[in-house]
């Protein structure tokens, strides 16, 4: 994982981005004759990164303790084209990605909670709070391809 909350939220919140420029370019290039499949298959990118910045947002929010407005206020922040960008930089210029993975509990009484005690667990277990996630992204990302893209066919 990577050594600091910040550094991995920066990764995916440039990735996120980054996808968005992929489907774009890939509705673009539908529009003006490409095969559908490239839009399939730069959708299919994008919603992959998306929900793997939305775990990742969500661990980063428990991380550093942010409250749940501002937790829904970063995953939401996917949903824009290209605002994971300014999300990142702002919450970095107001200090809400400064500090390390709390692995260890300290006085705070937020780290006597059940949830706490159990994101320090995994944090200390990397490989297994990344196999988790990588587990959960990929089965909801085959169930929202059963369901169907947004909008219909």
């Amino acid at each position: 994982m990577h050594r600091t909350p910040a550094r991995l939220y920066r990764v995916l919140a440039i990735a996120e981005a980054i996808t968005w420029t992929i489907l774009i370019g890939a509705l673009i290039a539908r529009a003006v004759g490409a095969p559908s499949i490239v839009v399939t298959i730069g959708g299919g990118i994008h919603g992959l990164i998306f929900l793997a910045y939305g775990a990742t947002a969500i661990l980063v929010a428990f991380n550093q303790r942010w409250s749940i407005g501002l937790g829904i206020l970063a995953v939401a922040s996917a949903i824009v084209p290209y605002a994971t960008i300014p999300m990142e930089i702002w919450l970095h210029r107001t200090s809400r990605l400064t500090g390390q993975w709390r692995l260890d509990e300290t006085d705070h009484p937020q780290d006597r909670t059940w949830y706490d005690r159990t994101m320090r667990w995994f944090l200390r277990r990397a490989w297994v709070l990344v196999t988790l996630i990588v587990v959960a992204v990929v089965a909801l990302y085959v169930v929202l391809l059963l369901v169907g893209p947004p909008g219909g066919k």
